[in-house]
């Protein structure tokens, strides 16, 4: 488990962008689970969709980036430092499967299926009520910028 203060030592990602709020389970180079609680209050809702507000499918693809950066770090005993960045590099096969709205608990479920020389590729999806959200393969590079 990891609690918000731990998550933000570990991600350099801030209000309004920090999208993992608890881990859940973590095991070591194999899989994370997280939890990004929903509330009207996220800025995005004032224009996605003032009518009816629905998470932008993009920010719960970034919400399994950010736990799969946790995974990562996780997986090589080391924290992200002003000389390195962790970007994504590729996501395949996003499938949107059901709104996410204001109140609803997003489960972030990420599998580490390969790390070779920085390069990281995931299996990822999101849940809500134990149905089916988001579903995606993401790659991530880390890369140091000194």
């Amino acid at each position: 488990m990891m609690n918000i203060h731990q998550i933000l030592k570990q991600l350099p990602h801030r209000y309004p962008f920090l999208l993992v709020d608890r881990v859940l389970a973590i095991e070591k180079g194999k899989s994370i689970k997280a939890l990004k609680n929903v509330t009207i209050n996220e800025p995005f809702f004032e224009g996605h969709f003032p009518h009816r507000p629905v998470m932008p499918g993009v920010l719960m693809l970034e919400a399994l980036a950010q736990a799969a950066a946790l995974l990562a770090f996780d997986a090589l005993g080391t924290s992200p430092s002003d000389e390195m960045v962790y970007y994504f590099a590729g996501i395949d096969g996003a499938r949107f499967k059901r709104p996410v709205e204001p109140g609803d608990q997003l489960i972030l479920e990420v599998e580490l299926l390969r790390m070779k020389a920085g390069i990281f590729k995931f299996k990822a999806r999101a849940l809500v009520d134990d149905e089916l959200a988001v579903e995606a393969e993401l790659t991530c590079a880390m890369r140091n910028i000194t």
